[in-house]
């Protein structure tokens, strides 16, 4: 058997875990995109092709958002090669915090208890965050979690841990459950989403909206993250999904 070919083999053997939210006109989107649209193209029982054209925003579901997102100069979809988007995987579980404190946001501290357990986050590699937020999904409202003066009350990163993450350990990309970079408290009181913009300007791409991530190990498991090649795209929904260890 050719040495690739083992590879792969090897790879069917482990457990493979979807991160990847079905995408519908129901789901919760950012405010500045509309519902996914379908319109029926062709139909099988008339012209023998069944056809379809979706309306979509580059933000719907389970996304990658590419640097020039936010970021004017940087890189676009197109510009992150394959090997940039098959990486390490490192989950931090912050699920109870976040259930204290829905608007938790994940600091230094937090990364640093993780690698005194698990050791340290290597160069290269997909640094997660896990909330648990994503089983809110198929309820705009409790995702959204809006208070009585609309302020979203939602979990995300803190600033100076996206700069440990970026400048001392020098990870490639980063994912998490929810619309935004920035908690919802946080997003409100700066009147802008400033981690998010911070994170993209480091001409580092993330992935937003996962699923599933309590189902992945902290250490040990590797992300796929698939997209379409569309030309000078700031991202778009795409497909993840990650194997992880038997154990």
């Amino acid at each position: 058997m050719h040495a690739l070919h083992q590879l792969l083999q090897d790879l069917k053997g482990y457990k493979w875990v979807n991160l990847t939210h079905e995408v519908n006109d129901q789901i919760p989107i950012y405010h500045t995109f509309n519902p996914l649209q379908e319109k029926q193209i062709s139909k099988m029982e008339e012209d023998r092709v069944h056809s379809l054209e979706y309306t979509i925003g580059s933000s719907h579901g389970t996304h990658i958002d590419a640097p020039s997102h936010f970021a004017e100069g940087k890189r676009t979809l197109q510009d992150i090669p394959q090997n940039e988007r098959i990486l390490p995987l490192y989950v931090i579980h912050l699920e109870d915090k976040v259930k204290d404190n829905p608007g938790y946001a994940v600091t230094v501290d937090d990364i640093k208890d993780f690698e005194e357990k698990y050791g340290q986050i290597p160069e290269g590699s997909f640094v997660a965050f896990s909330s648990g937020w994503y089983k809110r999904f198929d309820d705009p409202d409790a995702f959204l979690n809006k208070d009585n003066e609309g302020v979203e009350h939602t979990p995300g990163w803190s600033i100076p841990a996206l700069e440990f993450l970026s400048r001392t350990r020098k990870v490639t990309a980063i994912g998490h459950e929810t619309l935004n970079t920035d908690s919802g408290v946080d997003a409100a009181e700066q009147g802008f989403l400033d981690a998010q913009y911070y994170w993209l300007a480091e001409d580092k791409y993330q992935v937003e909206l996962l699923a599933n991530l309590d189902q992945v190990p902290a250490v040990g498991s590797i992300i796929f993250v698939a997209v379409p090649h569309i030309k000078d795209s700031p991202g778009f929904p795409a497909e993840v999904f990650v194997v992880i260890p038997n154990s």
